[in-house]
């Protein structure tokens, strides 16, 4: 598996989930785990199952492998304890799922399909566009560790740590991480100068966490940026530390250009042509060796549907 992940030219990602399902008119999502409670009842469950049956579609069209995310961003154990679903084991039952889904998709597939590797995900503590709400690192070390051994223990392929603000959140995270012995990853929320949302360097949050976690992610990943400040953010990472942005393996990208402060409560999502959000994405793996791209906010099965195909055929149009 991490030989997959650390070798395959290139790998997809899912579009959005979450932004996708809590506008929907027939679904509620739960005011403490938000969509992760949607695989109880039998609504829920029909449409995260549509969803990510539509991003693997498209995977599996372009002969991609693919990473899917757990619906469990939300569900840390207080959250999940404060939840409607307090008496579940949220966790597991996403993972089984998830993989469940995974076994009824590669039925009767043709011969090789393209893999998809199932991601255990966990989220910040706090708002990931608000980092004075992150926990020190001990802190956090006790508010995550309950979710994340119910994920590493419940048959996923890897874990991944997404839309984080602040780097001692990101420290804690890895360090338990790399107990599980599974390969993972760690996805920031940057600024364009080349800083996590709570000012720490890019470049000093790889590099302290290479040196320190028993085991390091086998990559970073930068998501709910857009591609305009990934570019500029790994310029800078660049110009710091030559060499260094080769440890950006991933980029999930928000359709919007504008600063996580502005982004912060916006009421209706700005999406971005999938064409045009496609082309610049592609520019980011071009300059910068990025091998695994997908999206975040605003970016649905079209824009995913672009960016396999720009990925594939370098954004030339498909013949008809």
């Amino acid at each position: 598996m991490e030989a997959l992940l650390c070798s395959a030219p290139q790998i997809l990602m899912e579009g959005s989930v979450y932004e996708r399902l809590r506008r929907h008119p027939e679904i509620i999502f739960d005011p403490f785990i938000a969509h992760a409670g949607l695989v109880y009842p039998p609504v829920g469950s029909a449409l995260l199952e549509e969803v990510h049956r539509e991003y693997w579609e498209v995977g599996q069209r372009y002969r991609l492998p693919m990473i899917a995310l757990t619906d469990t961003w939300r569900a840390s154990q207080e959250r999940v304890e404060r939840s409607g679903f307090a008496r579940f084991p949220v966790n597991e039952d996403n993972v089984r799922f998830l993989t469940g889904l995974r076994s009824r998709f590669m039925d009767n597939r043709p011969p090789h399909p393209s893999p998809v590797l199932i991601a255990g995900q966990i989220g910040p503590y706090g708002d990931a566009y608000r980092p004075l709400e992150a926990p020190g690192r001990q802190q956090a070390e006790r508010l995550h560790a309950w979710q994340v051994e119910a994920l590493a223990g419940s048959g996923v392929d890897l874990l991944a740590a997404c839309t984080l603000p602040a780097f001692p959140e990101a420290q804690a995270i890895a360090g338990l991480f790399s107990r599980t012995g599974l390969p993972y990853f760690l996805s920031f929320v940057i600024r364009p100068q080349g800083t996590l949302l709570d000012g720490t360097l890019l470049y000093q949050a790889i590099e302290t966490i290479d040196q320190q976690a028993v085991f390091p992610p086998f990559g970073y990943s930068i998501n709910c940026v857009h591609p305009g400040a990934m570019l500029e953010g790994l310029r800078n990472l660049e110009a710091a530390r030559p060499g260094l942005s080769r440890r950006i393996a991933g980029f999930q990208a928000n359709t919007s250009p504008r600063s996580p402060e502005e982004l912060d409560g916006l009421v209706e999502l700005e999406s971005e042509a999938p064409a045009t959000l496609a082309a610049q994405m592609l520019q980011v793996q071009q300059q910068y060796g990025v091998r695994i791209l997908g999206g975040c906010c605003g970016c649905g099965t079209q824009h995913i549907e672009h960016l396999a195909r720009c990925m594939t055929s370098g954004c030339k149009p498909r013949d008809e």
